[in-house]
């Protein structure tokens, strides 16, 4: 079990990560783009800490997010974590709600990054370049997929997002612009858990 790490790295895209993980020896499982990427990468590594009846890592969560609230720039926290994109309103439930599930809709974990601004993010299957109706701070894709599998696993999460766009019609270009920008500054807090002994 001692081969297990104690921190799990998880950043949907290589670009995002710009290969300064890899430079300073830090294992990243990129996940993919949306929701459905993000859970089943995650749920098949926490597995491997299941079947070993290990601890359950700290999982955290890189990556780029758009925002109408945070100015691009921004590095943010997020520890509460909604579903932006389900809608079943046809049925009568509130906007984000997923209807007969077990877990609440807004998914909140214990603050790690307390020198970052907090936000809620707001994780959908579609890259924002309009109003969204879930009340959320910042926009992405994955964030609320993994925070759920960490929610019914008992696993730690945490989150920081850099804000690359602001979710609106110059959304794409301001992206690939800033996508890469972040990753010293992502691998700086990843390295401020494992020197403050997080596990």
């Amino acid at each position: 079990m001692s081969e297990l790490p104690g921190i799990i790295v998880v950043i949907a895209l290589r670009v995002e990560s710009s290969g300064v993980f890899e430079a300073a020896g830090v294992p990243v499982l990129y996940c993919g783009v949306g929701k459905v990427n993000a859970a089943i990468a995650l749920t098949k590594e926490l597995s491997r800490y299941a079947q070993l009846g290990a601890e359950m890592p700290l999982v955290v969560n890189f990556g780029s997010a758009g925002s109408r609230c945070f100015a691009a720039g921004t590095l943010v926290a997020c520890q509460e974590f909604v579903q932006r994109d389900m809608d079943v309103s046809g049925l009568g439930f509130a906007l984000g709600v997923t209807p007969y599930d077990e877990a609440p809709p807004s998914l909140l974990f214990d603050p790690v990054f307390t020198q970052l601004p907090a936000a809620v993010c707001g994780s959908g299957d579609s890259f924002a370049t309009a109003d969204i109706e879930v009340d959320c701070a910042v926009i992405d894709m994955e964030a609320y997929a993994l925070a759920k599998v960490c929610w019914h696993e008992n696993a730690r999460f945490a989150c920081a997002k850099y804000v690359t766009d602001g979710a609106d019609h110059a959304a794409a270009d301001d992206w690939q612009r800033n996508v890469h920008v972040a990753a010293g500054e992502f691998l700086q807090l990843f390295l401020s858990l494992s020197n403050s002994g997080v596990q």
